[in-house]
């Protein structure tokens, strides 16, 4: 499921003109619907809604916008 308003190609959100952040899910909080994720550069973490992407598990890609997973990003193996 993509975000309504997202474009993840370029992960940029058409809807506000900000762009998302892509990262990775580091664990998850199912009841709450959270999880830790981290910017692949060992950037920043935050703790990210994931609403409308679950479920996730630890290692998927997420693009992140304003503290929420707006869609799932596809991983090279």
């Amino acid at each position: 499921m993509s975000g309504a308003h997202c474009s993840p190609d370029d992960g940029h959100c058409i809807t506000c003109g900000d762009d998302g952040v892509p990262m990775r899910v580091m664990a998850v909080d199912e009841p709450r619907g959270l999880a830790l994720c981290a910017q692949e550069d060992g950037g920043a973490r935050s703790t990210v809604e994931i609403a409308l992407v679950a479920p996730v598990a630890p290692g998927d890609m997420v693009l992140v916008h304003a503290g929420t997973a707006l869609t799932r990003l596809e991983t090279l193996a």
